[in-house]
């Protein structure tokens, strides 16, 4: 590390004050990294003032260097008598067209008169022969437009049969794929905008995307870079009629519907009869292209936040959603969320491009679960029963209208609709009535055996697409009052609902209304069949019986997320993944590198220190109680004497911690039983003589009220003083606070974790993944399969995402107690973050844990 540290020496980082050793040595190989090409995994824990301005200054650095060397070599090369390929001899000669030559250009010396002439007289001959062929073709292309208009005209006449506003159910020729994807590239030939080299920066969520756009703002480079931040529609919409639809899908359909209605209305305005005109839905306001094109320019002047974004779009009456994407081109650095990079629909239909572009993907210890995630999908039986309800009705009343092509793809849906249900117990002719079935269970079936079994093999996936229904179609409305004029539709959809009427609203139906309207099954039906389209080998499908049509499921898994990230490191120069706790790092080598084509030599690993002082934290491993009961947290050994135990412990904990301590359980079911026998027991009691006691709520939306009254407990004892000394939190591991929550200074002086939270073993999904990883990657000589070493990590990743809620800068201190002898395994510590490795305890029994403990805590918080 030191030496490519000095070979970089020269490299000036600005930064917004005198930066740490540990945050030069960071951006120096984050530098290193960019320049090369590589694949970085950067660990830096929360304190090194933050990571993310490390990862700024660091990568812009990088990024002004490269932009001045190109400007240089640009500039060498517009010098005269320049040699842009540094040496003539070998330079072809440049091509052109003969016959748009001057008349005065000159021909090799010597030539002959007569070849001259040929040469010209030919080329007039190919040019009479060039414009016959256009005459012809435009001949041809006014002689299809006039039978276009004919057929237009006679499919008008039929459609004056059909209700007001159902002539857009009928759809349109269908266009496969790939033809939509020649004329898309023909259309945008001359309209792509070149794309500069940039940084592409994602994290999990739009709270962590803005306190990063705030650290660019207040960095160095906040007044030179052009930033944009990308976000959801839900996000960045500003139309207030679409927004309140609530639902992320809703906005999007019904933003989709107006753009399209708008095109539609454009084209066929002057060629439709006056009497046969509709009232058209407005076009959204915000969708000027001139607008949006002005605000794209306002965005790349400044940097600016989401919040700023959406403020500048209403006032100019600007899009934001489209006005940032137009500024995407032009952009040095790029902010957006996991799922628009990490998904290649989602990346492409927002425009980024990622060819030689460098990419930094942050907060990245769940890094494989989001991809996973993002591209596994479930299906209901009652959404399989719904969809198939929906297009058999439609077909039914529309079936004349469709053409023949897409006729033919609606049977082809309905058909896979029902082997689907037949394959959850279902029969045919039961929709869309759920019944029982006999079925009880899961059952887990390779892609290739799904779809044998279900007899759905001989279908093209790849061709059957739902063809705009689940853009245009996805709203079945609950409720008349909300939007007057539906779309012919949606009043379809509405009449197809059972025991909908027309009753004036109750009180509980308008509160209904006010709630997220349900997206359409369509959209749930589409995303798992893309999904059966994956490789036999990165995927299962898993059937889950659960006594009733409706409640039983299809669910695909993804087995090999590294399929789906291979095309990302592929085309990017470089790729960075980092995080404050990235141990242990032989997930993202092993499942989404290597797996993904990366050579182990591209690979950079590094992890800098913390930055507080070695004594301002006390790491023990506790392997027994007071009573010399070995603690050991397993499913079998965790009931009545380890909760005796644990709640001992804990009171002794709370008699020497001040402040705040935070005690994490494997799971709310476990905290839940342990809760109980300490207030049967009278353990709670004692424990509430010193610390006032919160748990951590199952709900989101509890649990900012629940923080907010934990932090105002602690303050009011440390300024009052008394018997209650702080406050006790009990969290669950995986759960809402064990993520993105600061415990810092007297908030989590002290951090107990009770047992190992191990995943459910018998899972059907994870035992697959472990058998996947047992086939494909290799098996190290003493090392256990990677199956096993699977369960480890994520049980050692849970582990560390919870201890380093504490300790969150450089003045900060606390103890972090871990309950269980099996943490005192080599193997185990080996997977703990550098920085509380090096520095961790463990001890046989409680007696000098507590005794360690308690002198921790005096000295740290006697006078200073």
């Amino acid at each position: 590390m030191t030496n490519k540290t000095q070979e970089v020496v020269g490299i000036h980082f600005p930064f917004p004050f005198p930066p740490y050793p540990i945050q030069k040595d960071f951006m120096a190989e984050l530098y290193q990294v960019l320049e090369a090409g590589k694949i970085g995994i950067f660990e830096s824990p929360t304190g090194t003032s933050p990571k993310s301005l490390s990862l700024i200054c660091g990568a812009l650095s990088w990024l002004r260097d490269f932009e001045q060397k190109k400007q240089q070599e640009e500039a060498r090369l517009l010098e005269p008598g320049a040699d842009p390929l540094g040496g003539g001899r070998d330079q072809p000669p440049l091509s052109s067209s003969s016959c748009q030559e001057p008349p005065d250009t000159l021909r090799p010396a010597g030539e002959p008169d007569w070849v001259t002439q040929f040469v010209q007289k030919k080329e007039e001959r190919d040019l009479v022969e060039r414009l016959k062929r256009q005459e012809e073709e435009e001949t041809e292309s006014l002689l299809r437009l006039s039978r276009e208009i004919l057929a237009a005209g006679t499919e008008a006449e039929q459609l004056e049969q059909l209700e007001s506003g159902e002539e857009e159910l009928v759809l349109a020729e269908y266009e496969s794929d790939e033809e939509k994807r020649i004329a898309l590239e023909e259309d945008e030939d001359d309209l792509e905008e070149e794309h500069i080299t940039k940084i592409y920066y994602c994290s999990r969520t739009h709270s962590q995307l803005a306190q990063f756009v705030h650290e660019v703002q207040k960095s160095p480079f906040g007044k030179e870079t052009r930033l944009v931040s990308l976000g959801s529609r839900q996000n960045l919409c500003v139309n207030e009629d679409v927004k309140n639809l609530g639902s992320v899908q809703l906005i999007n359909d019904r933003c989709m519907e107006i753009q399209r209605s708008k095109h539609k209305k454009n084209r066929a305005e002057e060629d439709k009869p006056k009497k046969r005109q509709q009232e058209t839905k407005a076009a959204c306001p915000f969708y000027n292209h001139e607008q949006m094109q002005l605000l794209r320019d306002e965005i790349l002047v400044e940097v600016k936040d989401m919040e700023q974004l959406v403020t500048l779009g209403k006032e100019a009456w600007a899009c934001p959603y489209y006005g940032s994407r137009f500024a995407i081109p032009a952009a040095q650095l790029v902010v957006l969320p996991y799922p628009m990079l990490l998904h290649a629909a989602t990346r492409e239909a927002a425009g980024i491009r990622l060819q030689g572009q460098v990419v930094i993907i942050d907060e990245a210890h769940n890094l494989i679960d989001t991809i996973t995630g993002i591209y596994s999908t479930e299906v209901t039986g009652s959404q399989l029963c719904q969809a198939h309800s929906q297009l058999l009705q439609y077909m039914e009343r529309y079936g004349k209208r469709l053409k023949a092509k897409n006729l033919m793809y609606i049977k082809q849906i309905l058909y896979l609709l029902e082997k689907f249900v037949a394959m959850l117990g279902g029969r045919r002719g039961r929709f869309p009535t759920p019944f029982i079935c006999l079925l009880l269970g899961t059952e887990l079936k390779t892609i290739n055996d799904f779809l044998f079994q279900s007899q759905v093999d001989n279908i093209n996936l790849f061709k059957v697409k739902l063809f705009g229904f689940t853009e245009r179609y996805g709203a079945v409305l609950p409720s008349s009052r909300l939007q007057p004029k539906l779309t012919g539709f949606q009043h379809f959809l509405k009449s197809l609902q059972p025991g909908v009427t027309e009753a004036p609203a109750t009180p509980v139906e308008e509160d209904e209304a006010r709630a997220p309207r349900p997206t359409s099954p369509l959209m749930h039906i589409e995303g798992f069949l893309a999904a059966l389209t994956t490789a036999n080998q990165d995927g299962r499908v898993i059937l889950s019986h659960q006594g009733s049509l409706s409640q039983s499921s299809l669910k695909f898994l993804l087995l090999n997320p590294a399929v789906h990230f291979a095309q990302v490191v592929k085309e990017c120069r470089a790729v960075v993944i980092a995080g404050g706790t990235m141990q242990p790092v032989s997930d993202f080598r092993e499942q989404l590198l290597a797996c993904a084509g990366v050579e182990a030599e591209r690979v950079v690993e590094f992890s800098c220190g913390h930055v507080i002082p070695p004594d301002n934290i006390l790491p023990l491993v506790i392997c027994s109680g007071p009573s010399n009961q070995q603690l050991e947290f397993t499913y079998q050994k965790r009931e009545l004497p380890q909760m005796v135990s644990t709640g001992r412990i804990l009171c002794n904990l709370c008699n020497v911690v001040p402040g705040g301590v935070v005690c994490f359980f494997p799971s709310y079911e476990y905290q839940r039983q342990v809760h109980a026998h300490w207030d049967k027991s009278g353990l709670m009691a004692r424990l509430a003589v010193k610390k006032k006691i919160f748990q951590e709520p199952k709900r989101a939306s509890q649990v900012e009220q629940v923080l907010m009254a934990y932090s105002k407990c602690i303050t009011s004892c440390g300024q009052v003083g008394g018997t209650v000394t702080g406050a006790l939190l009990l969290s669950v591991v995986g759960g809402k606070m064990s993520e993105g929550i600061n415990f810092s200074d007297d908030l989590g002086r002290c951090v107990v974790m009770v047992g190992m939270p191990y995943p459910n073993i018998r899972s059907p999904e994870l035992q697959e993944k472990m058998a996947y990883l047992d086939q494909t990657l290799p098996r190290a000589p003493g090392q256990a399969l990677p199956g096993k070493a699977l369960v480890e990590n994520l049980c050692m990743k849970a582990v560390n995402q919870s201890i380093g809620r504490a300790i969150r800068h450089q003045r900060d201190f606390a103890s972090i107690v871990l309950l269980d002898q099996r943490y005192a395994r080599p193997s185990t510590l080996a997977k703990l973050p550098a920085w509380i490795r090096d520095r961790v305890e463990v001890k046989a029994t409680f007696g000098p844990a507590f005794a360690a403990i308690r002198k921790f805590h005096r000295e740290k918080s006697g006078p200073s």
